[in-house]
């Protein structure tokens, strides 16, 4: 046995210190436990412990909050549009099915509607279509619909491709 040890010592002496480098680094890694700190409710100071925050949990909610609505609740909410009412929105490069539905639900269902948008009102839709907003301005719908409503397809085509 002594003689496979001094034959090998250069490998069990790299084995040695790679146990004890990990055995340092598992030591070094644990994170500490946390301090326990003491709090002080300045709240209801001086109140009786199993009273000090029932005025917070017993208190009724500040006025609500009414949050505008996302595209999701828009959808939810959206009557099916009838074939024959308005323009078919989709045919606006970056306005999809689900944008279509959105905006027919917020009462845009005319190309001539959204040409003539200002940037107020492209705000107040932004606002209106959650994870969509800014596709109003970053695709350029207000120039599309100008040119579909007045029946351009070659100006809309050589801009903004093939219908």
């Amino acid at each position: 046995m002594m003689e496979w040890l001094q034959a090998n010592a250069v490998v069990v002496g790299a084995i040695a210190v790679l146990l004890v480098l990990a055995l340092v680094f598992l030591l070094r890694s644990r994170k500490a436990l946390p301090e326990k700190r003491e709090y002080r409710d300045v709240l209801s100071e001086g109140a009786a412990p199993a009273v000090r925050n029932s005025a917070l949990i017993d208190a009724p909610p500040a006025a609500a909050i009414v949050p505008p609505p996302v595209l999701a609740d828009v959808l939810a909410e959206a009557p099916a549009a009838a074939a024959d009412e308005g323009d078919d929105l989709t045919r606006i490069k970056g306005l999809g099915p689900k944008i279509s539905a959105a905006l027919r639900a917020l009462g845009v269902t005319r190309f001539a509607e959204i040409a003539t948008w200002t940037e107020a009102d492209v705000a107040r839709i932004d606002a209106q279509l959650g994870a969509f907003a800014g596709r109003a301005t970053r695709d350029n719908w207000i120039e599309q619909a100008r040119l579909l409503a007045g029946g351009d397809t070659a100006a809309y085509e050589a801009k903004f491709g093939k219908l």
